[in-house]
């Protein structure tokens, strides 16, 4: 569902979230959580990881599960559920249905900016087709210590690219980058192809990526 007006004209740099906006990666990630979790004996269902920490950094929803089941998960914790999701990402991640054919349409600047590592964000992107829109206009949220909800990597992001925050729309699939875009003065829509957040209805949203050409100066 589409909701909201905007004009586009004063639009010229489109910032998307990378993880469930361009590629389809939130249900990988959780698998290969949920699969770590289970060898320190905490079943927890993957879709029930994706709906509770959706968009969150690594560290945060690490600290949440430690508190609430009492355990350490180390670095080799980490780094062993790293090379899990590097492997599934190799094997099984898609781009998010008409993320391709959206972006070769946009007649603006596009850079990726996520809370994830930028060797992440370029494996996601490589073995999805999509490096070619981006090239090295990723940003990451380890390069300013700062993660969504925090506004500091949108800022960032459109000031190396040229832009005032009033000149950008932020595309994203969580609530907590749609807080940090607000809070950097952006302009921002929530990819909800689920039809996850039905509630949320203050904001532009679009459950298919095509409806984006709404918004953004196109061919």
């Amino acid at each position: 569902m589409i909701n909201h007006a905007l004009s586009n004209d004063r639009i010229k740099c489109v910032i998307f979230d990378c993880d469930g906006t361009l590629v389809d990666s939130e249900y990988l990630f959780n698998r290969a959580l949920s699969e770590q979790l289970r060898r320190r004996g905490i079943s927890l269902d993957a879709q029930v990881l994706v709906k509770r920490f959706r968009g969150m950094n690594l560290s945060v929803v690490i600290e949440s599960l430690e508190t609430e089941y009492s355990v350490t998960l180390d670095g080799e914790f980490i780094a062993v559920y790293r090379d899990a999701v590097e492997v599934l990402f190799r094997r099984e991640l898609v781009a998010c249905k008409g993320v391709a054919e959206t972006l070769g349409r946009l007649r603006v600047a596009m850079c990726v900016a996520s809370n994830g590592p930028i060797a992440k964000m370029k494996l996601a992107l490589s073995v999805t087709g999509l490096s070619n829109f981006f090239g090295d206009r990723l940003f990451s949220a380890y390069q300013v210590n700062a993660w969504k909800p925090d506004p500091k990597l949108f800022q960032y992001a459109a000031k190396k690219m040229g832009f005032d925050s009033t000149q950008c729309l932020v595309v994203e699939d969580s609530l907590v980058g749609i807080e940090a875009a607000r809070k950097a003065g952006m302009t921002a829509i929530l990819y909800d192809s689920n039809k996850a957040h039905k509630e949320v209805n203050d904001l532009i949203k679009i459950d298919c990526f095509s409806q984006l050409l709404r918004y953004v100066p196109n061919i």
